[in-house]
């Protein structure tokens, strides 16, 4: 076995110290012979030689150690290295590279190559049978597209296969399209080829973007209709201009200046990554599409947009001499403008485009939490873990809160989160048992060590994270204890409040921080639930032992009422305020004539 791996690895090294120094694209193999992975170099040499030289950590190692065989093709440019990367992972698909999980078909819009050709929506692309538009993510904005066309220029929708020598031989006969103004009938010569195709140019045109040329030649005509006083064909030409103003108002318009243009942004998480694409004719966004990758190793974000950029690009067909990115990437199309924008125009089409794969992204994860719950209360417990720099995530919570009136009735209490959510069961009320008067530093003190004391005596599970509610004075009050007392490492959050009493920070460290928060985040709300919680229960033990104690004043000082006429009482009475009400031959019915004489009389 180990002769055997030995062997694979000299073989291997062979392969790697002869590979050239040029543009290129790689495969890997394993022992079977299939294609595990599809990968481009500016270098050959450099970027093969990288997967041997070091060591890899995570899904790379086990796509190394899978490699039985390296082949290489050699190409012009990186450009090129690309393009081929692209079209091997879509013939191979290897286990090991970045999956395109969309494969959504997109309607587009096409015109037929007939003589007289037909506009109509289609998801089969069938590149000899006309040209094609689209495809549009957006559908209603493909519908405004067809009506606009529909109401404005007369074009036909029969299934007919017109020839000018089937038209002139009379074969056709007018439908009602015809008689109702939608089509000017050119199967039976009413409208001539050219006069069809000029409305097939101009639509052409819209389609292509190039709505800015189309109002311009409709003003034209507009204005020499109207010298010639042909006031009737420049009422609709105007009629078709501003349906034409109108459908644009409805498209996303940026800026005129911006003419056929790309771009691209990208967010990404640990398993998968988002990229939007937005194309850009005359100022107007004309195609808008988010796409999810499956990452399968550590794949950077560069190399992912470079992936990205190529594929929809090539999808799309587009031709743009200028894409707009957001960070600088490794990668060299020929004839093409890589931008990233700081300011104006461009910037706000970047901010856009990040805006939408943002919203695909939120979506997704909508989506995905609606089928299980749980995801999300582990998605905030990350975040947590990521704003505070934990070493793990905070399963197991716990939180602490004091209550008192003048330090009576001093009580504290601690409650507990798992996974996010309260666990009742382990919910511990606290008497205060070693401070007098209101100090609420030291019943915090005496809580806290009290707590961990037991949970270590009895060899319990210790909290990820500890809260305070209160500032920066409780949370060094909880470490003087956890970690200078009890020499435990254990993370201290505080949640303070403002000036009316709402919670609007969280804190941390020591000496403690303020941590940024959105106040509409889901984590910014289960903070506050926790403190809510840790809030309720505190005063409800406070309340509940206050009225015990008010209820126990009032009949223990009574002479001659000992604890069983006391219970006796209460239980039928239910509190104090009843019996005072009661007459005394109610109360004699439950203790007797002589102690409800008394009892009236002292209650008075």
């Amino acid at each position: 076995m180990f002769e055997s791996v030995l062997k694979k690895n000299d073989y291997l090294r062979g392969i790697v110290e002869n590979l050239p120094e040029c543009p290129g694209c790689y495969q890997y193999l394993d022992k079977n012979g299939t294609i595990i992975y599809v990968g481009k170099a500016k270098v050959l040499k450099r970027r093969v030689s990288s997967y041997f030289n070091k060591e890899q950590m995570g899904k790379t190692r086990v796509l190394v150690n899978q490699i039985a065989d390296i082949r290489y093709v050699v190409v012009d440019t990186e450009a090129d290295a690309l393009l081929l990367e692209n079209n091997l992972i879509k013939n191979y698909k290897p286990r090991y590279n970045v999956l395109l999980k969309d494969d959504k078909t997109y309607p587009s819009i096409c015109i037929s190559n007939e003589p007289f050709p037909k506009v109509f929506k289609t998801r089969t692309i069938i590149p000899k049978a006309g040209t094609y538009f689209g495809p549009y993510s957006h559908i209603g904005m493909m519908y405004e597209i067809l009506d606009f066309i529909k109401d404005n220029y007369a074009i036909r929708t029969c299934h007919l296969r017109l020839t000018e020598d089937d038209i002139r031989q009379g074969k056709f006969k007018p439908c009602l399209d015809y008689h109702i103004h939608r089509c000017e009938a050119p199967c039976v010569g009413k409208q001539t080829r050219e006069e069809y195709l000029r409305d097939i140019q101009e639509i052409r045109e819209i389609l292509k973007g190039n709505s800015r040329g189309v109002r311009e030649m409709l003003l034209q005509q507009m204005k020499e209709l109207s010298e010639n006083l042909q006031f009737e064909e420049a009422a609709a030409i105007k009629k078709r201009y501003v349906a034409l103003e109108k459908l644009r108002e409805k498209s996303e318009v940026v800026s005129n200046t911006i003419h056929n243009v790309d771009v691209f942004t990208i967010e990404a998480d640990e398993k998968n990554a988002y990229i939007n694409y937005l194309h850009v004719m005359n100022g107007v966004i004309n195609q808008a599409f988010t796409f999810e990758y499956k990452k399968k190793i550590d794949e950077t974000k560069e190399e992912l947009l470079s992936l990205g950029i190529v594929e929809m690009r090539e999808r799309y067909k587009s031709h743009s001499k200028e894409i707009i990115v957001p960070f600088d990437i490794e990668l060299e199309l020929q004839d093409v403008v890589f931008t990233i924008p700081q300011r104006g125009d461009k910037k706000k089409l970047l901010e856009l485009s990040l805006m939408n794969v943002k919203q695909y992204k939120l979506d997704k994860l909508k989506q995905a939490e609606k089928l299980n719950p749980e995801q999300k209360n582990t998605r905030i417990l990350k975040e947590i873990q990521e704003h505070l720099k934990l070493e793990r995530i905070p399963l197991h919570i716990e939180c602490f809160d004091n209550s008192n009136i003048s330090g009576t009735d001093a009580v504290a209490a601690c409650i507990v989160f798992r996974n996010g959510k309260p666990a009742k069961d382990e919910y511990r009320k606290y008497n205060i048992r070693t401070v007098v008067g209101p100090d609420d530093y030291a019943s915090m003190k005496e809580v806290v060590h009290r707590r961990y004391t037991r949970l270590l005596e009895e060899q319990q599970e210790l909290p990820d994270l500890i809260i305070a509610d209160g500032g920066k004075g409780q949370m060094e009050v909880i470490r003087e204890v956890v970690e200078d007392e009890l020499q435990l490492h254990i993370p201290i959050a505080g949640l303070a409040k403002n000036d009316k009493h709402r919670t609007n920070e969280l804190l941390y460290g020591f000496p403690a921080k303020k941590i940024g928060l959105k106040q509409d985040s889901a984590l910014f709300r289960l903070l506050v639930k926790i403190q809510d919680e840790v809030h309720r229960f505190a005063i409800t033990f406070h309340r509940d032992k206050r009225s015990k104690h008010q209820v126990a004043s009032a009949l223990d000082s009574i002479a001659g009422i000992g604890p069983k006429s006391k219970e006796a009482l209460l239980k039928k009475f239910k509190s104090v305020k009843r019996i005072k009400e009661a007459e005394v031959d109610e109360i004699a019915a439950v203790i007797g004539q002589k102690k409800a004489i008394v009892l009236k009389e002292s209650l008075k």
